[in-house]
């Protein structure tokens, strides 16, 4: 779809304003230079987010020979934002100001029978009445409600459209959420909110290709080709937990067999683990949370059989990420997740050592595979970034004369 002019002014607005959480304090020069416009353009978006109080002035700083360069800064406490990641185990929910700090957090198990989406729906709602309560703002000061759920999503009209590990089709999730949550709702997948994470505070800040590696109970990779976020189409790429790994392989929840992720998600390496030591005290068998930490907890005592479930599932990640760093040829791969959080430097040592056996030499030179160095919740962070897009473009929208959206979900942002 074409963008209007008032898209690209909004995508600018958004970008200075990144750079200006990013790098605060900062000045108008910096600005121009970091984004590539120019600096009369940065001058008046700057002026506009001062308006909104968004930013504010903080000082100067000497320049070489010139006039004292004005600095800005965000102005934390402008206003609330909020991300929501929702997974097939819990929902996770965290209230940020708008220097993207962690204000209040909440989190609701969801059991395995816990799968409709008006159960869904309902851990949602008390997680995010728990953040504000907590956090004692006003709601007038929520700007915006940014919401990962796993699975393909349009953003457009809200629509969760596939979510094979719930067995959803085409659930009006942001509908269902309008139900109980006032503020302004944003809808969109854990791939893109972490690799936007990674972009904005983590390992890929500052990086022009990057691929985020989420691992949890579904698999997936977040896409950053030329410095930008990769949606692809129809906001479907980096589904590569459901590529094929294996010809003939393990049943996977998509209907298909052989995907990545029946290999190296949550289920796949309790899979793994019950065929290296099938009586192991390690596995609970309805638990993936548990049989995780029970594997972490082995690996740091020396556990055996959990040396060889990681090993039999760092040949299987090895092997796909390698795949990753052949296509796209990456600066950087980050693992991120709960799964890899858990499993950490180990599971890290045994991937690099599988890629390197797997990648093709050149690519495999230039890309450095780690894991994700963000201490909070790197999907909520990359929700509540949505939801900051989506405030600024309802912004834009005022500022051009056009009424908001008629519900509490605004339109799809410009990324």
């Amino acid at each position: 779809m074409k963008r209007t002019s008032r898209d690209i002014r909004t995508a600018n607005r958004y970008e200075v304003l990144r750079q200006i959480i990013a790098e605060s304090p900062t000045s108008r020069q910096e600005l121009a230079a970091a984004t590539g416009l120019s600096l009369a353009t940065v001058a008046t978006l700057v002026g506009e987010l001062l308006e909104l109080r968004m930013i504010t002035e903080v000082g100067f700083e000497d320049s070489a020979g010139g006039r004292p360069r004005g600095l800005v800064a965000v102005n934390s406490s402008g206003g609330a934002l909020i991300g929501v990641d929702i997974a097939e185990t819990y929902v996770h929910v965290e209230l940020f100001d708008l220097g993207l700090n962690v204000l209040a957090r909440a989190e609701e198990d969801v059991r395995a029978s816990e799968s409709l989406p008006e159960q869904v729906v309902g851990h949602v709602a008390t997680a995010v009445g728990s953040v504000v309560t907590q956090a004692g703002i006003e709601g007038a000061r929520v700007l915006g409600v940014g919401v990962s759920v796993p699975g393909q999503v349009d953003r457009a009209t809200g629509t969760s459209e596939y979510a094979p590990n719930w067995d959803w089709h085409d659930v009006p999730l942001l509908d269902l959420l309008t139900e109980h949550i006032a503020y302004p709702l944003h809808l969109d997948n854990p791939l893109r909110a972490s690799a936007v994470a990674e972009l904005w505070f983590g390992a890929a800040r500052g990086r022009g290709n990057a691929v985020v590696v989420n691992l949890g109970t579904g698999v997936g990779a977040g896409l950053v080709l030329g410095g930008a976020l990769h949606r692809g189409v129809s906001n479907s790429a980096g589904e590569w937990g459901h590529t094929t790994m294996v010809l003939d392989g393990r049943l996977c929840r998509c209907g298909n067999h052989g995907c990545v992720e029946t290999y190296v998600g949550a289920r796949g390496i309790m899979l793994n683990l019950r065929e290296v030591g099938p009586d192991s005290p390690l596995l609970h068998p309805d638990d993936q949370t548990a049989t995780i930490d029970a594997l972490a907890r082995g690996l740091a005592t020396g556990d055996p059989v959990a040396r060889r479930a990681v090993h039999e599932t760092a040949r299987y990640l090895g092997a796909g990420v390698a795949d990753l760093v052949n296509l796209f040829n990456p600066e950087i791969v980050v693992l991120s997740s709960w799964v890899a959080r858990t499993l950490g430097e180990p599971l890290l040592h045994e991937v690099r050592e599988a890629v390197n056996r797997h990648a093709l030499p050149r690519p495999l030179a230039a890309t450095e595979i780690v894991l994700s160095p963000i201490p909070t919740d790197p999907v909520c962070l990359g929700a509540a970034t949505f939801a900051l897009e989506g405030a600024l473009q309802v912004v834009g929208q005022k500022n051009g004369k056009r009424t908001a959206p008629p519900r509490s979900r605004a339109a799809a942002p410009p990324s």
